[in-house]
């Protein structure tokens, strides 16, 4: 059976912005934002977001030592992959300045969270993540859309060979079973990054990487017997893929995809690639304010609790200037995901 089949947005036209004696469209905006104070620092937010998500991260393995030997310790791993999903929203949040202003203090504690206490390598990420915002589902130069094991066009789908053609066929079916080894595919590529020339600290993200390791492995063998500690790591690293995945993938699969011939302005590239999540207390505290993947695309260094806000601001905004915006439900928004990787799997299908 096929995946439900939902509308997706309309077609987007590559409009060129407008010319005005104000300046861009975009500078405008940006005045806006500004008079607003939505990009001052939020010192309050973040020691409070940090303190909360700190305490888990100690609370959780202090658990597990206190469970012992117990099948409880997978409810644990449950609770414990949203608590590592949460350190690499804020390290996200660093890596683009949105807790401190200066490059040095957000390198230390991108650094501190992501290789030290997550396991993944700030820098590794932070180059693949910086190249994304700057051409968001621009084939060939976005790497969230590079084809790999999973295609994310028809004309990729159409080059495709061995593993990735096989998936391609199946990607409605087979999108969340693969993020299960999402975990394991961060923990890979950071390790594999250590070799390369564009990251800067190598030798200090490998320490702090293997640090990471060896107390977490360390932990949970000391804690669990092996049976029982195997199962806390698969269900743990599971999940937290899964988990990173649900955060991530309704930002903007499914919405335009760039190609070269197509002119648009900051403003235009940043807003019709993107889709934005209606938000609530919960779900923005669980998708760390990146269900306003509108404004935190156009505005990378805002601080997430202004982004509801700002969300509002650039609603009207793109009204006003007859920019398409768009924004959905949660639960609409992934079956628009899977809507689209079917229809990327058609060519496979037909020659099937």
């Amino acid at each position: 059976m096929s995946p439900e089949p939902t509308t997706l947005p309309p077609p987007i036209p590559a409009a060129p912005a407008r010319r005005d004696p104000d300046g861009s469209d975009f500078a405008q905006l940006t005045r806006r934002i500004a008079e607003e104070g939505l990009l001052d620092r939020r010192y309050g937010y973040y020691a409070a977001r940090f303190g909360v998500t700190l305490a888990a991260f100690a609370g959780g393995w202090y658990a597990l030592f206190a469970l012992g030997d117990s099948w409880w310790q997978l409810a644990l791993a449950v609770a414990m992959s949203v608590v590592f999903g949460q350190l690499g929203l804020l390290a996200h949040d660093l890596a683009h300045r949105q807790v401190f202003g200066g490059r040095r203090n957000s390198e230390v504690g991108g650094r501190i969270v992501a290789n030290l206490l997550m396991g993944m390598s700030y820098g590794w990420w932070m180059n693949k993540h910086t190249r994304h915002h700057a051409n968001p589902n621009h084939e060939g130069r976005d790497p969230d859309v590079s084809p790999d094991i999973v295609v994310w066009s028809q004309d990729q789908a159409r080059q495709s060979r061995g593993a990735a053609r096989f998936i391609g066929r199946r990607l409605a079916y087979l999108f969340v079973p693969l993020l299960f080894l999402e975990g394991l595919n961060l923990s890979f590529n950071s390790f594999r990054a250590l070799r390369s020339p564009y990251l800067k600290r190598p030798r200090l993200e490998g320490a702090l990487l293997v640090l990471h390791f060896v107390a977490y492995f360390g932990a949970v063998f000391t804690a669990l017997p092996a049976g029982k500690a195997i199962a806390f790591l698969a269900v743990h690293q599971a999940l937290f893929g899964v988990y990173l995945g649900c955060v991530f993938a309704p930002n903007h699969k499914g919405m335009l995809m760039v190609t070269p011939e197509m002119r648009l302005d900051f403003l235009r590239r940043q807003v019709l690639t993107s889709r934005n999540v209606r938000g609530n207390p919960v779900l923005d505290t669980l998708m760390g304010g990146l269900n306003y993947q509108v404004e935190h695309h156009l505005f990378p260094s805002m601080p997430t609790p202004a982004l509801p806000r700002a969300a509002r601001i650039t609603r009207l905004f793109c009204a006003e200037k007859g920019i398409p915006y768009y924004q959905t439900g949660l639960l609409r928004s992934y079956r628009e995901i899977f809507a689209h990787l079917h229809h990327t799997g058609e060519p496979l299908r037909a020659d099937h």
